[in-house]
């Protein structure tokens, strides 16, 4: 029986450990935290994305839609929460007209089910509260429980003979003909291949690995409000602006979830540390500054890390940009609450990584890039690991 090791218990370590564990293998997970799902997977918006944004043919477009299928299946099975409440991505000028028409070409391309582009009347039949030029309507985008659903996958592991390993965060990698040994907490751990599942702690797991790579991690914190009082009821669903199809960010957005609270946000400000859930925390911007990339990207996008910046600091840029899509919003109806930290790849000469990025090198892979929709291609993604290594798809 081969011994394989995950390092990270989010909610793509802990499928990928998971559907190894179903196909024989003696898994072991390797979590730095004393919980599963306590960064990128506990701290999102909880929306099951349809596949609408992604280029036709990219590994985002088709684990999407393989994804949505798996993770609405297992839901069903282990009676979690997944509801499908339906999304809005909606033009505010007639600028914004041909990028909308082009979004719909593109899920259309990627098989997204009951895609319709609505005129300014039509998407008010279906968030009577928001207005618009038009807008594109994905009626089977869905909101889920990604942290419950973490909690299963990790009792999977468990129940397929597997065990995962809480406030086990790893100290050194060896690699060598005969294995990996990886020393994690005070214990050393033999594994025949190790899958690199680490998020935000990817780069400092890689270099442990001897393989830092031609892309580093840049964290950005999405910060959110949540709607107060009878100001919920201004939405149904979910009211998406047309993303800039500069960045892989869809920009600030309103979100209902399971237990009726609406999301106003994210934002995408640099952080200055890879957990940085606040400004005051500036541990790791050394490194982040360090990597050749990060200030290229400044270069590049600065006017945008500027206006980022000014919306973290004023309550006033989150109202603006949610009163867009729903004018009757108030100053009094925004709320702050808690934020999470996006793990965005950043190439050598400053390009934001877009597409999934997994590395095979000897007996380690490495997940590159992760980002949204991560938590939603979950279960394909772990499949796609599986076959793309040979002693995995055994």
């Amino acid at each position: 029986m081969e011994k394989i090791g995950v390092v990270g218990a989010g909610i793509v370590g802990l499928a990928v450990a998971r559907e190894l564990a179903a196909r024989g293998a003696e898994v072991t997970v390797l979590e730095k935290e004393h919980r599963v799902a306590a960064h990128q997977t506990g701290h999102n918006s909880g929306v099951v994305h349809a596949g609408i944004y992604y280029p036709p043919g990219s590994l985002k477009a088709r684990l999407c839609r393989e994804g949505v299928a798996l993770l609405r299946e297992y839901c069903a099975e282990h009676g979690l929460p997944y509801e499908e409440v339906g999304k809005l991505v909606v033009a505010s000028t007639r600028a914004e007209r041909p990028l909308l028409r082009e979004l719909a070409e593109r899920a259309r391309a990627n098989g997204v089910p009951g895609v319709a582009e609505l005129d300014g009347l039509g998407l008010r039949e279906i968030e009577p509260h928001a207005v618009g030029v038009g807008a594109v309507h994905s009626p089977r985008t869905a909101i889920a429980d990604f942290p419950a659903i973490a909690r299963r996958l990790a009792l999977d592991v468990v129940e397929l003979g597997g065990s995962v390993r809480l406030a086990h965060p790893v100290r050194a990698i060896r690699e060598s003909s005969g294995g990996v040994q990886v020393m994690a907490a005070r214990r050393r751990f033999t594994f025949d291949r190790l899958v690199v599942c680490a998020g935000l702690g990817t780069d400092a797991v890689a270099a442990m690995a001897g393989r830092p790579g031609e892309v580093r991690i840049v964290p950005f914190r999405g910060e959110y409000y949540a709607l107060a009082g009878a100001a919920r009821d201004l939405v149904r669903g979910l009211i998406y602006p047309v993303p800039d199809p500069r960045y892989p960010f869809l920009g600030v957005h309103l979100t209902r979830r399971l237990d009726g609270e609406v999301l106003v946000g994210p934002n995408a400000v640099l952080a200055l540390a890879y957990e940085g859930y606040s400004w005051r925390d500036v541990r790791d911007l050394g490194q982040i500054a360090g990597w050749p990339g990060t200030l290229r990207m400044a270069r590049h996008h600065w006017r945008t890390g500027v206006k980022e910046i000014y919306g973290s600091l004023a309550r006033r840029s989150f109202l603006n940009a949610a009163r867009r899509y729903v004018p009757e919003l108030r100053a009094g109806d925004l709320r702050r609450t808690e934020g999470g930290v996006r793990a965005q790849a950043v190439a050598r000469d400053g390009g934001l990584v877009d597409d999934f990025a997994v590395d095979v090198q000897g007996r380690v892979v490495l997940v590159r890039n992760a980002p949204s929709p991560a938590a939603t291609s979950s279960l394909a993604i772990a499949r796609h690991i599986r076959g793309i290594v040979p002693a995995l798809a055994r």
